[in-house]
């Protein structure tokens, strides 16, 4: 059974690989959150998109 390397992003292009790294920093900063949280949410959700991460957020935010 051969072990897959976490550590390594799935995004291929570097120059998207900065994008979503600005998209999360903007995400954090706007909802007050840490970086991790949003990452987490995007690992959860499987998508980067903005609007469902922030619908995320929100739900969670609710939750407090």
């Amino acid at each position: 059974m051969a072990q897959t390397d976490k550590t390594k992003s799935k995004v291929a292009d570097p120059a998207a690989e900065v994008r979503v790294e600005e998209e999360v920093a903007y995400l954090s900063k706007r909802h007050r959150v840490s970086p991790a949280i949003v990452q987490e949410i995007i690992r959860r959700t499987g998508t980067s998109e903005r609007s469902a991460v922030e619908r995320e957020i929100r739900k969670g935010m609710a939750r407090r």
